[in-house]
């Protein structure tokens, strides 16, 4: 091991944090710009899932401040620790206070998260062919370990993965060849079999909160009939007020709320529509870019794409009673990926005519 990068890479984590932290401080001119959403207007009363109530967003920007590293590369941070993965997406960097890992291996890294505990980088061979393998970090006491082919619970070729508290969710193959969720817990790594897709359907767009887990699910037909719900051990519920067949993806927030996103239009499904439920009362939150939404310490974000030319692309949250425009894209034709979450921290990646960046934001 190079000891020389290695203590390298401590130095900028190091600098990193200190920059993180000092975001999440206030100032005379910009006030305190971490708790976004107290300033942002309370929504107003909730309608029905017919005729949900529009909420209008607010702007209140958080304090962004420069992610470590070259901007093609992929950082998610927690706010201690920093996984990066190289833009040959072969490599990656898992930089904390005093330990680094890392590996570079020919296969692809397809899926990297990060949370309060956890590391999850997930490696796929570049056709796709052959299951792939999850390299586990335990943050608390460094230790590793691959989730794979051992055991009954094996993962799959492709497939969505979810990280949240200690579960990891991937896609497993039953016993009769059903596709199924399978759940890992990360402590006592015990991995479980629950629920399966029925005949010519489908599973993607997992998320997992200390509300639940839910997931997208589609048939084969054409147009697709997608459904979005909550996975709990062997069933599957969708989601309350959803019209038929036109969910994209959804997550579940505290004290009894789902946001969710629709395709209006079949022919163009990079736009999307999102709304929330909070109890009984929906909500309408307008426009945004389908695939962009992640929940986030105990609100829900997406990616807006520009409605008028020269608008920057925006990053909104819904935090359950209010919405409100939390990063604005550099000026100029822009795009947004769909922010990354590490439970204490946001990480937005941003490519613009003014300029490409890679921010990060302390929540909280």
């Amino acid at each position: 091991m190079n000891t020389a990068a290695v203590d390298s890479r401590r130095v900028v984590a190091a600098l990193a944090m200190t920059a993180l932290a000092l975001a999440g401080c206030s100032s005379p001119k910009d006030g305190d710009p971490a708790p976004a959403s107290a300033q942002a207007s309370p929504a107003p009363e909730g309608g029905t899932a017919e005729s949900p109530t529009e909420v209008k967003a607010s702007t209140s920007l958080m304090e962004w401040v420069a992610a470590p590293g070259a901007v093609d590369n992929t950082v998610t941070t927690n706010g201690t620790w920093f996984l990066t993965v190289e833009s040959s997406g072969h490599s990656y960097r898992l930089d904390g206070p005093d330990k680094s890992f890392g590996t570079e291996e020919p296969t692809r890294i397809s899926t990297a998260l990060l949370d309060t505990g956890w590391a999850v980088v997930v490696r796929q061979d570049q056709a796709e062919k052959q299951p792939a393998v999850a390299e586990v970090t335990d943050l608390g006491d460094g230790s590793q370990y691959k989730i794979g082919q051992d055991g009954d619970v094996k993962t799959t070729a492709g497939g969505t993965w979810a990280l949240g508290g200690d579960t990891l969710v991937h896609a497993t193959i039953g016993p009769d060849g059903d596709y199924c969720v399978a759940t890992v817990d990360l402590v006592t790594r015990v991995p479980s079999r629950g629920w399966c897709v029925p005949p010519d359907h489908g599973f993607n767009a997992a998320h997992v909160t200390s509300a639940g887990i839910a997931l997208l699910t589609f048939d084969d037909a054409k147009p697709t009939c997608r459904t979005v719900g909550t996975v709990s051990g062997e069933s599957m519920e969708p989601f309350a007020g959803v019209p038929d067949c036109k969910a994209w993806e959804g997550a579940l927030l505290e004290d009894d709320q789902a946001v969710w996103s629709v395709i209006p239009d079949e022919s163009d499904v990079d736009a999307a529509e999102f709304f929330a439920r909070n109890g009984d009362e929906y909500f309408d939150l307008g426009p945004g870019t389908s695939s962009s939404l992640v929940p986030c310490a105990d609100a829900a974000y997406f990616v807006r794409d520009p409605e008028i030319e020269g608008d920057p692309a925006q990053l909104l949250r819904w935090d359950g009673s209010s919405l409100t425009v939390v990063y604005e894209a550099p000026p100029g034709q822009s795009y947004l990926d769909a922010p990354r979450c590490g439970d204490n921290a946001l990480v937005v990646t941003a490519l613009s005519e003014g300029g490409d960046e890679q921010v990060m934001a302390a929540l909280g």
